[in-house]
């Protein structure tokens, strides 16, 4: 770990206990304790798994990784994905899933509507090329067009020597969940080999690149707050 990023590989992860849940396996990966802006937490849900609560002043997401679950009464299995948003219930089960949960203040926007909560299947998202290139290809979970939105969540595929066309330095934070194969990822100054089950914290303005490796591709899935202009509201 430095101070404006980390890499937390699947076999330094320490189990927690949430209040609320019940057999459950809850991993804390990223959090406002390491300096983040964010919360992203590993979920291992058991046959009998339930969670409760409330998303208070903060927005969740929750994406399905293994298994099956119910969230909020929608029966969501692989590739399923929730978004809540702030001022929500909510009510998960589960006869044994893995979800991977990001979370972050949400930040209101004079005159724009809070969005509705939103289900969907990343396999029927449409893949864009990512600035023209098809070996670079991009799917939307969260609609950035909707201004009500501050917080995107994205999937990343890349071909194998598939690389990040340049170095990007931006405001956005990140949150980063490798689904499939593996790269060579560049934070700050650094160079760092990223295996399927990293998780990577990225503050703003860390300067990034990254380039995949084969056989086959490399898929992330990562978070990014948006649609706000922080020269006003600063996080």
């Amino acid at each position: 770990m430095r101070d404006r990023y980390a890499i937390i590989a699947p076999d330094s992860h320490v189990p927690s206990v949430l209040p609320g849940w019940t057999d459950t396996t809850a991993h804390i990966l990223i959090s406002p304790a390491m300096g983040a802006n964010l919360v992203q937490t590993s979920f291992v849900l058991g046959p009998k798994a339930t969670g409760s609560g409330q998303t208070g002043q903060d927005q969740h997401f929750y994406y399905v990784l293994e298994g099956k679950c119910r969230i909020n009464g929608k029966d969501l299995s692989a590739g399923h994905y929730a978004w809540l948003p702030p001022g929500t219930k909510f009510e998960i089960s589960s006869p044994g899933a893995k979800l991977m949960y990001f979370a972050k203040r949400y930040e209101p926007l004079a005159g724009t509507a809070v969005p509705a909560a939103l289900f969907g299947d990343a396999a029927k998202v449409a893949e864009a090329p990512y600035l023209g290139d098809p070996h670079l290809r991009l799917r939307g979970l969260i609609p950035e067009t909707n201004l009500g939105h501050d917080f995107a969540v994205n999937i990343f595929t890349f071909d194998p020597g598939a690389t990040l066309p340049f170095v990007e330095i931006h405001i956005m934070e990140h949150g980063l969940l490798v689904l499939e194969g593996g790269g060579i990822y560049r934070l700050n100054e650094d160079f760092h080999p990223v295996h399927q089950g990293d998780v990577i914290w990225m503050a703003p303005y860390c300067p990034q690149w990254f380039i995949a490796k084969g056989p086959g591709p490399t898929r992330y899935l990562y978070c990014k707050n948006v649609n706000r202009d922080a020269t006003l509201n600063p996080h």
